[in-house]
């Protein structure tokens, strides 16, 4: 199993330096992986956030093996020919050390809605899909063309082709007990299901594998499942709880490094004190399994 820090990148952590440092230090740390919110705006206290490429390009600069991406980028308010330009162009810069994570995009009636762009999940869902199907074209180095209901596509080819082949890694985030995130998870490389308010058991994750492998085209292809959590910091306690996740399947435990898990309100300010939580888990490193 490796384990990855989820990271609000709010606040003091809105500055791409700063977002520099502690990735050099998590990598220290022992962390596999570095993952990033992707968000405009989070809610209406206007948080300081920074631009996610801007600050994943710094974070690849300052590290050499750990493992960075967005968790999760809401790829219905992107356009899809720019990201693949900003997708490649980082995966380059990391030799080959992107993971691409993907989602609906929540809350949407602020990070969506404030810019009077779709809020409707199904129709960002169709968009999504579009857009998945465009970025693999287009991360082909080949000719390509797209026609869909969102989105259309002359002829072009896009070069350099990333690094890592055949395509950058895409993870697909969702709820947990949906099919739909379940099915799109099954087409890419990596599922990361999420229950608002509660952890996920390892009886649900068997569950949600049993669901998600119905679906794949290639049962036997490498696929990761990703695991939100929060781990005490007793070394042992840490251990114990995550054991049974990596015996069931579980490839990445993804810690949550953000203030919000001791209790820090939703739409209070970022201050010192909640950038100093953070640093404090992130230098803590992950358990030793």
């Amino acid at each position: 199993m490796k384990f990855g820090l989820s990271v609000p990148p709010f606040g003091d952590y809105a500055n791409p330096r700063k977002l520099a440092a502690m990735a050099r230090e998590a990598e220290q740390a022992g962390w596999d992986g570095f993952f990033i919110w992707d968000h405009l705006i989070f809610d209406p206290t206007f948080h300081p956030i920074v631009d996610i490429w801007v600050g994943l390009a710094a974070m690849a600069m300052t590290t050499t093996h750990l493992r960075i991406g967005p968790m999760v980028t809401p790829l219905a308010r992107r356009r899809p020919w720019k990201l693949a330009r900003e997708t490649v162009s980082v995966d380059q810069l990391s030799n080959g050390r992107l993971i691409f994570g993907v989602g609906l995009g929540e809350p949407a009636q602020w990070d969506f809605g404030f810019f009077n762009e779709e809020t409707d999940a199904k129709i960002r869902a169709k968009k999504l899909d579009e857009g998945l199907a465009i970025l693999q074209g287009l991360w082909s180095a080949r000719p390509f063309s797209f026609s869909g209901e969102h989105y259309q596509l002359q002829e072009v080819t896009f070069r350099p082709a990333p690094v890592q082949q055949p395509r950058i890694p895409i993870w697909v985030g969702g709820n947990w007990d949906k099919q739909r995130p379940q099915e799109r998870a099954a087409r890419w490389d990596g599922y990361y299901p999420l229950r608002w308010g509660d952890a996920l058991t390892v009886e649900n994750w068997r569950s949600m594998m049993a669901a998600v492998n119905i679906h794949h085209a290639n049962p036997s292809a490498p696929f990761d499942w990703i695991h939100g959590g929060a781990l005490p910091d007793e070394p042992h306690q840490a251990v114990e709880i995550v054991q049974p996740y990596a015996e069931v399947g579980v490839t990445w435990w993804v810690e949550d490094a953000s203030p919000f898990r001791w209790g820090w309100k939703w739409e209070a300010p970022f201050t010192a004190e909640a950038a100093a939580l953070m640093d404090k888990r992130i230098r803590q490193g992950p358990p030793k399994m």
